[in-house]
């Protein structure tokens, strides 16, 4: 998803739903640009935090913000580029949101996504499934109560985005918003998807 971004070191990029920073960090890293992590999780932005006050130059080049997708704090066309990681599966209206990001994003810049999926394959799809509901919540459990839940909530909510949305209708949703030309390439054995295109 990163290198389909192709930012420039003068570039300004939003990463929403930042977590922890990790692609804003992975941004700063490849790019030298500079970034807007915005997610509407105090706990994990507290997470960025920490990690960019172990290193300067990270901090010297990120931004954090608290701030939902769907209604973002910024005007229009204010980003050379966005990106946003496991983000669709959590809103209400994926059509209203991918319009939401197009519209803080420069018209010949890029929106790029990385998001799980349900692998096509059918023994891939088998194996998944087996996988997501059994071996990931007992695994999480080994680990603590919240990745117990974590397991749990998984395989059900990626399901669920694909009984919604579809890959193919996630693609006409991102053309819909003004995105041309987008593009997805299934990864991990079909257990993953990077979506990427161009502003309009």
């Amino acid at each position: 998803m990163v290198r389909k971004l192709e930012a420039r070191p003068d570039d300004r990029v939003l990463d929403v739903a930042t977590g922890t920073g990790m692609v804003a960090e992975a941004l700063v890293r490849r790019y030298g640009c500079s970034v807007v992590g915005l997610d509407q999780s105090a706990e994990m932005l507290s997470g960025a935090r920490a990690k960019l006050d172990r290193d300067p130059r990270l901090a010297s080049r990120i931004d954090l913000i608290r701030g939902e997708a769907e209604r973002l704090p910024f005007g229009d066309a204010e980003f050379d580029h966005l990106t946003f990681t496991y983000l669709i599966r959590y809103v209400e209206d994926p059509g209203a949101t991918l319009a939401e990001l197009a519209r803080v994003v420069r018209r010949g810049g890029r929106i790029a996504s990385l998001e799980f999926m349900l692998p096509p394959n059918p023994i891939a799809r088998a194996l998944w499934h087996a996988y997501t509901r059994l071996c990931m919540p007992v695994l999480g459990r080994l680990i603590s109560p919240d990745w117990h839940e974590v397991g749990r909530f998984l395989g059900p909510s990626i399901t669920d985005l694909y009984r919604r949305v579809p890959l193919d209708r996630q693609l006409e949703l991102w053309r819909a918003a003004g995105i041309e030309h987008p593009q997805a390439r299934v990864m991990s054995f079909g257990g993953g998807v990077v979506i990427w295109g161009t502003r309009a």
